[in-house]
């Protein structure tokens, strides 16, 4: 397999940490549980911010989001402005789209400044230590298998579909749209999405290993599993899933010279 990524390059300064986070899904089970996770997550934000320079967000931040011309979901304000404190003191953010909010368009890149990625990233980190190459990305869609999903992707992506959603009263579009991410959510959950199927079953870490074959890369940083991963790809890269922040609050850092999972662990 053969496959081109858009490139990037980040110019690590010394002292300065790369961050990665993902999956927060902020929403659910329930509005006082979300923002008591939106609260933690805030936090979290606030304990990197004298050492971050970039902050990956990769994915599914929202279980719901979509964006009409002239209305966004309500609520995260807290994080929202949290994430705005961070982008004026000068901290990079860059977003990832998940499979619960593929329907970002524009609205964070022109608030925060942060650019908004669809499909998966290389970049490469030149730091003090030296020069790495990272792979990063949500993950939903990769690897042999979940045909079902693969086609669902498609027809929500398509510009067409969007444009009959947001044709339809935000009140209505936003409450269909919320009840069918808490079902998936649930649905997803009772399959067992978070339990390790073992190396020759894991899809993205498969995937990771079909990369390297042909575009090696130092790390694989992707979300989505909802598990918390290292494994070695081959003897030079590993594969790192983020795992969430509903039951987990895992993250991962990265000093110039490796990276590293840390769980968040505070008093609420």
């Amino acid at each position: 397999m053969s496959i081109s990524f858009q490139q990037k390059s980040i110019t690590l300064a010394q002292g300065r940490r790369i961050y990665f986070s993902s999956d927060f899904h902020l929403g659910v089970p329930t509005a006082a549980a979300s923002r008591e996770r939106e609260k933690r997550i805030v936090r979290w934000l606030e304990s990197i911010r004298h050492d971050a320079q970039t902050i990956f967000l990769v994915g599914d931040i929202f279980d719901f989001w979509f964006e009409y011309n002239r209305a966004i979901p309500k609520g995260f304000v807290r994080l929202l402005g949290k994430l705005a404190e961070l982008a004026d003191d000068g901290i990079e953010l860059i977003i990832f789209t998940g499979n619960h909010d593929m329907w970002m368009s524009g609205y964070l890149t022109e608030e925060l400044g942060a650019p908004i990625y669809r499909n998966p990233v290389s970049f490469t980190i030149d730091s003090p230590a030296g020069r790495k190459k990272l792979l990063v990305g949500h993950g939903d869609g990769l690897g042999p298998g979940d045909h079902t999903y693969k086609f669902l992707k498609k027809v929500f992506e398509n510009k067409f579909f969007q444009w009959l959603f947001r044709i339809v009263h935000p009140d209505v579009g936003m409450w269909i749209a919320s009840e069918w991410s808490k079902r998936s959510r649930l649905a997803n959950v009772n399959k067992g999405e978070e339990r390790f199927l073992g190396a020759d079953n894991e899809w993205l870490f498969q995937y990771c290993r079909e990369v390297e074959a042909t575009a090696p890369h130092d790390y694989y940083i992707f979300g989505h599993r909802h598990l918390v991963l290292d494994m070695h790809v081959s003897a030079h890269s590993r594969y790192i899933n983020l795992g969430e922040w509903v039951t987990q609050q895992h993250y991962a850092v990265f000093d110039g010279n490796d990276v590293q999972l840390k769980k968040f662990e505070t008093a609420v």
